[in-house]
């Protein structure tokens, strides 16, 4: 079952279209109809689990946010990073290339997390 669809708003990031996605039930502390945040498509944040993309958050590339992750505020995830488990991207804080966010790890302020 999914947990959301894209809206038709829609923005670039660079050349890349993000859409913005509205949850289509109550999950977690997300309620029916609450509009999200940015991502490119469907395989960037799971319909499973309580994963969810907020405010003006971004995320994109192959780049994919699972489980319980939440990325908040103007926060961005892209490359291949993976985001999942309890974690938490918030504020200005990016994560790209293939680094991975997990278990219960906070990022946020204007942090960036990559692999080199």
């Amino acid at each position: 079952m999914k947990k959301y669809e894209f809206t038709k708003e829609a923005k670039l990031e660079g050349k890349t279209k993000l859409r913005r996605i509205k949850a289509l039930l109550d999950f977690g502390n997300v309620r029916r109809g609450t509009l999200g945040g940015w991502i490119e498509r469907e395989e960037n944040l799971s319909h499973e689990g309580n994963a969810w993309v907020y405010d003006n958050a971004e995320v994109y590339g192959n780049a994919s946010v699972y489980e319980n992750a939440q990325i908040r505020n103007n926060a961005k995830v892209y490359g291949k990073a993976k985001v999942y488990g309890n974690a938490e991207i918030s504020e200005n804080a990016e994560v790209f290339d293939n680094a991975w966010v997990c278990n219960s790890a906070r990022i946020y302020g204007n942090a960036k997390v990559y692999s080199g």
